[in-house]
């Protein structure tokens, strides 16, 4: 699933390509606004808030967009083949004089007045990589249910908005901990510098074309997507379990050396 910093680099190329420009081809191709035209109108912006894509139309109107797993933006100059995938993926278009942007695969596509925009991500913590970021408020987000475990908190949107599964594994590695550690459970000083952390991370990378938490070149990232190989930091092979919330389940990596706290193979049963 992209993340807030990838999020943050598409919202970079869809307003380059967008934004101060009239639309000249519209189709959403979802039952819902199939039979929306928004020909003739200016795109004003396009802006991320977490994970969603907002961007704002000439006339109050707002078109909501969300990636998830799969979906994709694509900037296609007029003219040029579209190779984004087959066009019955194909979502939403908006077109330009100069430009297309080709919505493939979209889960979320969704029209709305642009004085509506909270109705759709109004529930969102603060955002990593936005003007409302408050770590003081994602901290209390996020401490507010002290026995969940470390990373579901932190994938949870509603505490602070832009962290995915990538991040998750990274700075559960940064912090010491395991991603099934009972967030009250971390240590006082390295929760409050967990805001701070993952902002930085995201900060860091929101510009770069390949992630990098480690700083070391050829070794983008400590743990994620590592195992069996051995930890970057002290030689013991990085292990994988899935872990989710019951509504879907993540692949999650750490390090059984350097992260101290339960994993999938030690956490106590409760007897029946």
């Amino acid at each position: 699933m992209p993340e807030g910093d990838t999020v943050w680099q598409t919202t970079k190329r869809l307003h380059s390509a967008l934004a101060g420009k009239v639309l000249t081809r519209s189709d959403l191709r979802v039952p819902a606004h199939a039979t929306a035209d928004l020909t003739g109108r200016t795109v004003l912006d396009v802006t991320p808030r977490g994970k969603h894509l907002l961007t704002r139309i000439e006339g109050g109107l707002t078109l909501h967009s969300h990636l998830r797993m799969d979906g994709a933006w694509k900037i296609f100059e007029n003219g040029h083949r579209w190779t984004g995938g087959p066009a019955h993926q194909i979502r939403a278009i908006l077109g330009t004089t100069d430009h297309t942007a080709v919505g493939y695969r979209l889960p979320v596509v969704e029209l709305l007045r642009t004085t509506d925009e909270d109705r759709a991500v109004g529930h969102l913590g603060p955002d990593l990589l936005g003007p409302d970021w408050n770590p003081d408020l994602a901290l209390a987000n996020l401490l507010a249910d002290p026995a969940r475990p470390l990373g579901e908190a932190l994938l949870d949107q509603r505490n602070l908005a832009g962290i995915g599964n990538v991040y998750k594994s990274e700075l559960c590695f940064l912090l010491g901990a395991t991603p099934w550690l009972p967030i009250g459970a971390l240590p006082t000083d390295r929760a409050a510098k967990l805001p701070a952390l993952a902002q930085h991370l995201l900060e860091a990378n929101r510009d770069r074309p390949v992630r990098n938490t480690t700083g070391r070149r050829g070794q983008n990232l400590f743990v994620y997507g590592r195992a069996p190989r051995p930890c970057l930091r002290c030689g013991t092979p990085v292990q994988r379990a899935d872990q989710g919330d019951g509504s879907r389940e993540r692949p999650t990596y750490w390090c059984p050396t350097c992260q101290q706290g339960p994993t999938p193979f030690n956490i106590p049963t409760t007897p029946h």
